[in-house]
């Protein structure tokens, strides 16, 4: 039965689950404004974009292109489909592959699973970029994650794990910073919080739909941290 009253914390895996996670937020923290984490973060806006393009596609609409730019910026044009579900699935969508990405490296299983699907994901968008940052991105990347699992099963170094933790927790920081620079700091008309606003019929702009959604974000990354102990207990 899982131990959801987490009795008994911490044992040795759950304690290296914290010290990690611990120690990768505090280098993604100091690294924060250099060039080493640009490629992680265009993962995040990559992860963004393709929540938006998985909406789409799930409300029976058509994606016609993604890209995402050196900036950090990105865009995902559809046609059709659900736009009030369109909309929020961006920050929402890759807050949650934080949390799933960040729970899949408990185990080493789950953790090759994440890497398959994540390089598969990769190779799909490869084909449907529309700008050479996105594609050189999906290329990196998945050469990346190749050489990972090559040294994880044909030598010592286990990294694995590591590696798709590290990825979760920053798309995980960089979600709810995303959403509070974009859409809580600054108003911006074109934002995905004040175009869902012109479409809710709830009473609420675009800074408060911001709140909303970074409160929303926050709790990806809570349960994340409490649903991980629970695996490990």
């Amino acid at each position: 039965m899982p131990n959801w009253e987490l009795k008994n914390c911490c044992n040795h895996d759950q304690v290296a689950f914290l010290v990690t996670l611990g120690v990768f937020t505090v280098v993604i923290l100091a690294l924060w404004r250099t060039v080493l984490l640009t490629p992680f973060k265009l993962i995040t806006v990559f992860l963004h974009e393709a929540s938006h393009a998985i909406a789409c596609k799930l409300t029976c609409g058509q994606v016609e292109g993604m890209e995402v730019h050196a900036n950090e910026g990105g865009v995902t044009r559809t046609r059709g489909g659900a736009y009030w579900v369109i909309l929020p699935a961006g920050y929402l969508g890759s807050s949650f592959w934080g949390m799933a990405l960040i729970l899949a490296s408990t185990n080493i299983l789950s953790a090759r699973i994440a890497a398959g699907c994540f390089a598969l994901a990769l190779l799909v968008v490869l084909f449907i970029a529309k700008n050479w940052t996105l594609r050189g991105l999906c290329i990196g990347f998945i050469v990346l994650l190749a050489i990972v699992w090559l040294l994880q099963e044909t030598t010592t170094v286990r990294i694995l794990r590591y590696v798709i933790l590290f990825i979760g927790v920053m798309n995980s920081l960089f979600s709810v910073y995303d959403i509070y620079d974009d859409l809580i700091s600054r108003r911006v008309n074109s934002s995905d919080a004040e175009k869902f606003a012109e479409v809710c019929p709830c009473p609420c702009n675009g800074v408060g739909w911001g709140v909303i959604w970074g409160i929303l974000s926050f709790l990806f990354l809570s349960a994340s941290l409490y649903l991980g102990l629970v695996i490990l207990s």
